[in-house]
């Protein structure tokens, strides 16, 4: 209970990036890191995701991912969300990291940039210390390049964070509340192993509106207090 109630204590709210902010930060992350945060930026998952849960669709040529409904993830709230299957759409920057992590390891599809003795194991925390240090290193050059503090939820910026970016540029893409539900994997009274193959190409077609990795992508405009 004490735990619990330090964590709630020392939370922050959501801290969605900039394109600008992504960019900087992008730069300063080791390869390993890089490839799961432009996974995760671009379909707002990650977890230990494993290459039997993938499932080709021959007729858009592409794949998508259906994470059970049982997993858990590092602990217990940390799985699937809402107690169904997690579909999780590819848009075409998360399906060309898919296709760069095959061969890497047969059952897990980002496996540890450390492996230990027995071989490469899962990222079982994302929040390490490159994380960490890359932040920094991103923030100070912010910093120097604006000649202005950066935001606090930058300079500690979480690997969740990314999933909130995610939603955020869905809806500045004008997306529908039930697109952005299926995308981001929330309840929305669907089945969502249930999708035809017309259903799935819209929903890939609404994702890559946010694939874009620079000011390409649409327009988002975060109201941010100053932080002096």
């Amino acid at each position: 209970m004490i735990s619990m109630m330090e964590e709630k204590k020392f939370s922050r709210k959501p801290y969605p990036l900039s394109w600008d902010e992504q960019s900087m930060l992008f730069a300063e992350l080791p390869d390993h890191l890089l490839r799961i945060a432009l996974y995760k930026v671009n379909t707002g998952e990650v977890c230990k995701l494993r290459w039997d849960w993938e499932i080709r669709v021959p007729a858009l040529n592409t794949s998508v991912f259906l994470i059970p409904a049982g997993f858990g993830g590092r602990s217990e709230k940390a799985g699937v969300e809402n107690g169904d299957d997690r579909l999780v759409i590819l848009n075409k920057v998360a399906m060309s990291i898919i296709d760069k992590q095959r061969g890497l390891h047969k059952d897990l599809v980002f496996p540890n940039g450390q492996p230990d003795q027995s071989g490469p194991t899962a990222m079982h925390r994302m929040n390490d210390s490159a994380w960490k240090k890359a932040r920094v290193r991103a923030a100070d050059k912010w910093e120097k390049n604006h000649q202005a503090p950066a935001h606090p939820g930058f300079r500690s910026i979480r690997m969740h964070d990314l999933k909130h970016t995610f939603g955020r540029r869905l809806r500045a893409a004008s997306m529908t509340e039930e697109d952005r539900k299926a995308l981001l994997g929330h309840k929305n009274g669907s089945i969502t192993s249930h999708y035809s193959t017309p259903e799935l190409q819209h929903l890939i077609e609404a994702a890559n509106k946010v694939s874009a990795t620079d000011s390409r992508g649409p327009a988002l405009t975060i109201l941010r207090r100053k932080t002096g």
